[in-house]
């Protein structure tokens, strides 16, 4: 499907510009001293690997590649850009809110716009960062339809 090389290829530069070295470090907590590239788990629908990139204190690339284990088992790939809004009075605590992509490859590939929200917690002695988050999707091919993700997942800093 041509719509869905091309997203995949979209998600894939987006990838490498977030990854650059010369990214700001973090706002809050251990990201701040240990690092803004993080990978762990995340664990719901799908279920798989979580990247993140802090591009400033507020803003972050995220990626995700899982399997989704519900009645259609596939490969899922996403990218958001992430913008991050801290609590005054809960340190390391953020509300985040972001806009991005995914690919679905399956019998009957998907290719659709996330709205992911959340909440991420960044731990202020450890270099880890804990998060939840429900993301609204609008899947536009083969049809448009509304659909929905969730996680919970733990990232490690370096």
């Amino acid at each position: 499907m041509k719509s869905s090389g091309t997203l995949t290829l979209l998600l894939l530069l987006g990838a490498f510009i977030a990854l650059q070295p010369e990214a700001a470090r973090a706002q809050k907590g251990s990201i701040d001293t240990n690092g803004n590239f993080g990978i762990g788990v995340m664990v719901g629908e799908p279920t798989g690997i979580s990247v993140k990139n802090w591009l400033s204190g507020s803003t972050a690339f995220g990626i995700g590649a899982a399997w989704s284990l519900s009645d259609e088992e596939a490969l899922h790939l996403h990218a958001d850009y992430l913008m991050h809004s801290w609590f005054a009075d809960a340190e390391g605590l953020a509300f985040y809110y972001g806009i991005g992509g995914r690919v679905i490859f399956a019998d009957d590939p998907k290719v659709g716009v996330r709205v992911p929200i959340g909440l991420n917690y960044v731990f202020t002695n450890v270099p880890f960062d804990l998060f939840v988050e429900a993301v609204p999707i609008l899947d536009l091919t083969p049809d448009t339809e509304f659909g929905g993700n969730g996680a919970v997942g733990i990232r490690y800093y370096f």
